[in-house]
This record gives C-alpha cells, sequence and structure tokens, in this order.
C-alpha cells in the first residue's frame, strides 16, 4: 500500500460517481417510484461522469499521492466534489427545462448526490492513508524505545514520522515539554509525561533507549543539560538542527544528528522581520565573492531560498565554487545560478564581471582570514583584503550597485594584526564610498563563526580524533561565537535595513572561553578531558588578543528593530581621519616593494589603537 497509482484511483472514482448518482435517487424516492425516474438516474450518472472526473483533473485529484493526505487534501476534495457537484445539478437543471428529463425529478437528489460524492470521493481517499499506515514492514528485531524532547509541531511530526517508518526501529514513548498546557495530553497516541527538568528521573524510572531533541529553538543550556544527563545515564541523544538551519528546510528525522557543539551554543531564538529579508532580495540579481568559502556558502544557501532572479558565485578557487553550485543546482533546480572564476585583485577582470551581468546586490564576503599566515604574507593580505575590496567596491560604484554589504571582524577593531588591520581599511574603503556617493553601502561586523573551514572547531575534532592532545594557546583565551547560518540570516537581516554608511554589529553574546569549548568537544566524543584526552598550552601567537572586542568602548551603539543587530555612531564608526586614496596608494607601492616591516608600521599609525608592528615584530624578522 505504499503506493497506489492514481489510474487505479480513476477508475475506482468512475464507479463511486455511479454509486453516488444512483444512490441520491434511491435515498430520496420510494422504491415503487424508482423505474419511472430510472432514465433521469442513469441520465444523471452520464453528466456526473463527464463533468465530474474533469473537474477532479482540473483539481489535481489524480496528481496526488493519497498514502500521504492531510486536512489540505481534505480542503481541496471538499472544492473539487462542490464545484464539479453544482455543475453537475445546473447541467441537469437545464435539462430538465430543455424537456429531456421526465418533470417532477425531485431536486434534492442533486443535494444528496453532492453529499455522498464528498463522503465516498473523501473516504476512498483516506482510506488509502489508513491502509498504508497499517501495512508497514514490520520492525526487524527489538525496536528501541525513544523519549522525544519537545511536544511542539516538531516533536509531533518526529512522532509520526518514527510511527510510520520501521526501518527507523524506534518506537516514541513519550514527550517532556515544558508548557503546562500539554502536560497529560497525547499527540498520535504519545503522552506528555513531564517537563524537561524532570528528565534524569524519567530516565530512571522508565526503560529509553535513546533521547530526541525536537525543538529547534531550544537555547543551548537546554540543549547542554539533556545532553549532561543523558551522559551521566549512558543513554544516546541526538538533536534537530537549530532553526537557522532549518530556515527553508523541512522538519523530518532525516535531519536528526548527534548533539553538536553548536547546538551546546546556542542562544534564545529572535526572528523578526523575515518577510523584510524576503523583499530585500527577491526578484533581485545578487552577486556573492567569496562564494566557496564558508560564509559565503551559507550566503548562497540563505540567498537563493529567497527567490533572487539570478544568483552569481564569484571565487577565486574553481573547486569551491564547483561544489556549491552542484548543491545550489540540486537543491534549487529552477533557480539560475552563474558560476564566476576570478580573482578581486584584477580590477579589469571585475568590471568586466560586473558589465555582462549587472548584478543589484552585492556581498563581498571574499577575503583572507587566517591571523598567522597572513602575519607571514603580509604583501597577500593587503592585495587581498584592501586593494580587492577597492576595486570590488569601485566596480560597484561604476555599474551603480543598489546595496553592498561587507562581512568584517571584530579583529578590526584596535588590530594587533594584519589580517584585522586589512579588515579596518576594508571597512573605511565601504564606508567612505557609501558617504561620498550616497550609497546603500554598509559594513557588518562579528565574532568567530563555529566550523568555518580552518577554524578552531575542526582543528580541536581532528586533534580529538586522532587521541590528542588538543592544543591551546591561553588558559584565559575567549572568543565571540555564531553559527554561520544564524550570522548569515543576521547580515542578510542588516542588509535589509540599511540606507548607507552603516557599521552594523551582530550581537555574540558573551565570550567563550576556548579552553571550556575544547573540554565540551572533548565530552561530547564520549571522552574525557585531560584523562582520555590531554589539553596542553602553547601560548598566544602573533597578532592575537585574549579578548577581542566589537566595537571601541568610547564609540556610540544604537539600537535597531532586530534584538541582534546594533549600529555604531555613523559619525565616528570607522570613518578615516586621513587622505584613504593616498593611504592605499601608498600601501600599493610598499607591496609592490615586498616591504612588510613599512606595511606595518604604515597601518599602525593609520589606524587608531593598533598594535601591529609590535605583535608582527617577530614574523617581519624572518
Amino acid at each position: 500500500m505504499s503506493h497506489v497509482r492514481n489510474r487505479f484511483v480513476l477508475m475506482g472514482d468512475l464507479a463511486l460517481i455511479v454509486v453516488s448518482a444512483l444512490g441520491s435517487f434511491a435515498l430520496r424516492l420510494d422504491v415503487s417510484q424508482l423505474p419511472y425516474y430510472f432514465p433521469a438516474a442513469l441520465m444523471m450518472c452520464a453528466v456526473a461522469l463527464l463533468i465530474k472526473v474533469s473537474v477532479y483533473f482540473y483539481f489535481g485529484l489524480y496528481r496526488r499521492l493519497w498514502i500521504y493526505a492531510s486536512t489540505s487534501e481534505l480542503r481541496l476534495i471538499t472544492v473539487a466534489v462542490t464545484t464539479a457537484s453544482v455543475l453537475t445539478s445546473g447541467v441537469m437543471l437545464l435539462l430538465i427545462g430543455a424537456g429531456f428529463i421526465r418533470p417532477g425529478m425531485p431536486r434534492s437528489a442533486l443535494g444528496i448526490d453532492w453529499l455522498l460524492s464528498l463522503v465516498l470521493i473523501g473516504g476512498s481517499r483516506f482510506a488509502l492513508r489508513i491502509l498504508a499506515e497499517q501495512s508497514n514492514t514490520p520492525r526487524a528485531g527489538k525496536s528501541k524505545r525513544a523519549l522525544i524532547i519537545g511536544a511542539g509541531d516538531a516533536g509531533a511530526l518526529v512522532v509520526r514520522e518514527l510511527q510510520k517508518s520501521a526501518l527507523l526501529n524506534l518506537i516514541p514513548v513519550g514527550f517532556l515539554d515544558d508548557d503546562p498546557q500539554k502536560q497529560k495530553h497525547e499527540i498520535y497516541g504519545v503522552a506528555v509525561i513531564g517537563k524537561i527538568d524532570k528528565l534524569a528521573s524519567v530516565l530512571d524510572n522508565q526503560q529509553v533507549d535513546e533521547v530526541i531533541i525536537a525543538i529547534p529553538t531550544a537555547p543551548g543550556r537546554i540543549v547542554r543539560m539533556v545532553n549532561d544527563v543523558c551522559r551521566a545515564k549512558g543513554i544516546s541523544s541526538r538533536t534537530m538542527p537549530g532553526l537557522y538551519e532549518l530556515i527553508g528546510g523541512k522538519v523530518n528525522v532525516n535531519r536528526l544528528r548527534e548533539v553538536d557543539i553548536t547546538d551546546l551554543l546556542r542562544r534564545d531564538h529572535v526572528r523578526v522581520n523575515d518577510e523584510k529579508v524576503g523583499q530585500t532580495l527577491e526578484g533581485k540579481r545578487v552577486l556573492v565573492t567569496g562564494a566557496g568559502g564558508s560564509i559565503g556558502r551559507e550566503l548562497c544557501r540563505q540567498i537563493a531560498r529567497r527567490n533572487p532572479s539570478e544568483l552569481f558565485l564569484l571565487g577565486h578557487g574553481e573547486n569551491s565554487i564547483f561544489e556549491i553550485l552542484l548543491e545550489l543546482q540540486s537543491n534549487y533546480p529552477t533557480l539560475k545560478l552563474i558560476p564566476i572564476i576570478a580573482d578581486i585583485r584584477n580590477a579589469q577582470r571585475l568590471d568586466s564581471v560586473f558589465a555582462q551581468h549587472q548584478p543589484q546586490i552585492i556581498f563581498h564576503a571574499a577575503a583572507h582570514k587566517h591571523v598567522p599566515l597572513m602575519e607571514a604574507n603580509v604583501v597577500e593580505a593587503i592585495t587581498n583584503n584592501v586593494l580587492g575590496t577597492r576595486n570590488v567596491v569601485q566596480s560597484a560604484l561604476d555599474h551603480n550597485i543598489e546595496r553592498f554589504v561587507l562581512i568584517s571582524t571584530d579583529k578590526a577593531v584596535r588590530p594587533s594584526s594584519i589580517y584585522g588591520a586589512t579588515k579596518r581599511l576594508a571597512e573605511m574603503i565601504v564606508l567612505e564610498a557609501a558617504q561620498k556617493n550616497q550609497r546603500a553601502f554598509s559594513v557588518v561586523r562579528f565574532g568567530n563563526v563555529l566550523g568555518s573551514r580552518g577554524s578552531i572547531i575542526p582543528i580541536f575534532k581532528n586533534q580529538i580524533a586522532n587521541g590528542g592532545p588538543v592544543t591551546i594557546t591561553h588558559p584565559d583565551m575567549y572568543r565571540f561565537f555564531m553559527t554561520i547560518p544564524e550570522a548569515v540570516y543576521l547580515v542578510l537581516q542588516s542588509a535589509s535595513m540599511e540606507n548607507g554608511g552603516e557599521v552594523f554589529v551582530l550581537n555574540m553574546g558573551k565570550p567563550v572561553r576556548i579552553l571550556d569549548l575544547a573540554e565540551d568537544l572533548i565530552k561530547l566524543s564520549g571522552l574525557e578531558p585531560n584523562k582520555d584526552i590531554e589539553i596542553i598550552f602553547t601560548g598566544i601567537r602573533v597578532g592575537e588578543k585574549l579578548v577581542e572586542e566589537l566595537w571601541e568602548e568610547d564609540t556610540p551603539l544604537a539600537k535597531t528593530f532586530h534584538p541582534d543587530i546594533f549600529r555604531l555612531d555613523q559619525e565616528t564608526a570607522s570613518l578615516p581621519s586621513f587622505n584613504l586614496t593616498q593611504a592605499i596608494e601608498k600601501l600599493t607601492s610598499l607591496s609592490l616593494a615586498a616591504d612588510p616591516e613599512a606595511i606595518a608600521q604604515l597601518l599602525d599609525e593609520l589606524i587608531p589603537g593598533s598594535t601591529i608592528r609590535t605583535a608582527a615584530h617577530d614574523y617581519l624578522d624572518i
């Protein structure tokens, strides 16, 4: 019963239409009257067959898999049957008026036919679903028992999937939910047996083999508590990805995964004016630079969900662009995707790309980002992060781009590294262009994102997989962290509110101690810190700070309509106090001369609070 061909459904409908028409007469008339009106009943059968089947085709009743019928299908059936019955009744009344049918035919039979059709056509569809659910493949062996955390929409869908799929071999045995209105109620026959804080006692008193966290909006503290209890009880746990990861996706058991570090660091979810993001991007030609990177890829994914007319994937590495292109083509087959292999340092190539494709919105994510590598490759940092940004901004101005968003970093505040300084200069380039040309160009500044290529999480995971040790530079090293989907969502939200010249700062929450992060990862791997996996401290690297900042303390900060997005005062936010054009020309000359020490000295002179030359001295002597 997993799949019933619609031609068999059609054949069944032909019989049911005849039964309904004849039944309406049989229910309305006495037995002695039936022979007199039998010709009229046959005429009604013929009219109903012609009209109703055509109407059912029109409403798509033969294009659906009825084993998945739901309330939306019930509404569709009601509309289709009612429309068909009204048309049938109209034709029958015309035939009566024209004398083709014997006078005296009971008009109420037409209403009875509608009611019978609704019951028979609707009932036959939902009977298919009931039969399909009862004919699932028997579960192999002893089924595992699953406790569901969260009795909301996601939890209900997970339970439904577990009940329907024998392959999962999981039986839902109960819900835990903090909503007092749901206590002692049932969803799909599964009871809500308590609140989440009773998890430990429930696991002690009931046989549970697995706990499933089915709350996409659950903050990190809830996920951490559930995971800690499950680990202490020796019970496996899985979770639904966070809501930012599920935007535009489906909630089902295929999305369940092991609890990850990103889940432990989730913050309370706030979504405001998602429609405005869609209005900003829908129908637009959008270009993403650095589209093959971690941030760039997620930008492309979330932009694609907002129905742009075209999406341009610009990047220097052909393999990474190819990978994201294949992913987007699979998920969005109707979206026009244009891969562009180009280096932002090539101004002529950029100008050609902009002239050919005429993008309307640009998200500039292309940058060299690794602090130690940029300390050792100062010239590359300047040419890519500064000169490359200047090229992209100039092309945007030349081709009248509507919106421009630069992805920046907390390391641009009082920079102690070459990377941070180059990103601060990139900010200045964008803001000066916005101010001088009255354009909607802006900057979005945030801290570290979890799981990006070359970031600390993949490094720690690899060290744990190799048996340790896990290396940390300093026990008091703190960083701001945010998941990539959440950061990108807020970037898109910022883009929808820009007027020009703003520096938006994302609310990164409280900084996280790197040592705590490492210990959590070790525990999530089922191991114990400094017992199974050693943690050692290697010393602060060149250009690093113990704690990063998102803005200078003396810079005024303003709220926006989104509680997770702030705006720096436009009069003081990163605007240069020097001739930026001359400074970039000098940096260009020093880059051509390959003089990293002079570059570091100039950056210290240009950027307020910069301490690059002192921090980079050891590298510059190499």
